[in-house]
């Protein structure tokens, strides 16, 4: 009975030496952030009337220099940008119910012209009641614009880190009527609008600016 008594208390600290002291905790990660980011528009088409929505229209385009630009805060990994990406169409009295679809490409490109994503909408009109929204501060009857967003196509791209800014340009239109079809890709036209741009991310430190030679 000594011997077996003598044997557990020894082994009672031999286990308590094979302890593994605990862990702390894991520093959390820092929060993502959703906000609406900094853009600049070279075309905006208007705000709507019912919607009060800012659009801002997209024209096709090769040269990244030109298009809509986003800007990206400091950031952790890849930035989530969104928005509503519309067709356009020239609404008229006269031929108010005359058929059309209407579909567009846009690509979301960095400053070095490398393709991120290309996105679609596509968008037919038989009435005014097809039309999105109307814009305001046009020379039409009670100061409405003809040109109108039709279609709301919901578009999410994810950015890579290492970019701190985005261009988005056209590529293409085409349009099919009952009788014809028609495509464009002339650089200047504009064929698309998007609305409610916005960015989710991790924000990231601040980059020192580089001091001058």
């Amino acid at each position: 009975m000594r011997f077996v008594v003598l044997t557990l208390c020894l082994a009672v600290p031999a286990s308590a030496q094979t302890r593994r002291p605990s862990r702390g905790a894991a520093p959390p990660a820092s929060a993502t952030k959703k906000e609406a980011p900094e853009t600049t528009c070279p075309a905006p088409l208007g705000t709507g009337v019912t919607t009060k929505t800012l659009f801002c229209e997209v024209a096709i385009g090769r040269d990244p220099a030109g298009g809509i630009l986003i800007k990206l805060p400091p950031h952790r990994g890849n930035v989530t940008v969104t928005f509503d990406l519309h067709a356009r169409h020239t609404y008229s009295q006269e031929e108010s119910h005359t058929y059309a679809r209407y579909t567009a490409s846009i690509g979301v490109l960095t400053m070095d012209n490398t393709l991120i994503k290309r996105a679609v909408v596509m968008a037919e009109y038989r009435s005014v009641k097809d039309l999105l929204d109307r814009i305001g501060g046009g020379a039409g009857p009670g100061g409405i614009k003809a040109v109108a967003p039709i279609g709301d196509e919901p578009i999410s791209i994810a950015i890579p880190e290492s970019e701190e800014q985005v261009r988005i340009l056209g590529e293409k239109l085409t349009v099919d009527h009952q009788d014809a079809t028609q495509t464009f890709t002339q650089p200047g036209r504009l064929i698309a609008a998007i609305s409610n741009v916005m960015i989710e991310y991790r924000p990231g430190p601040v980059k020192k600016a580089k001091k001058g030679k």
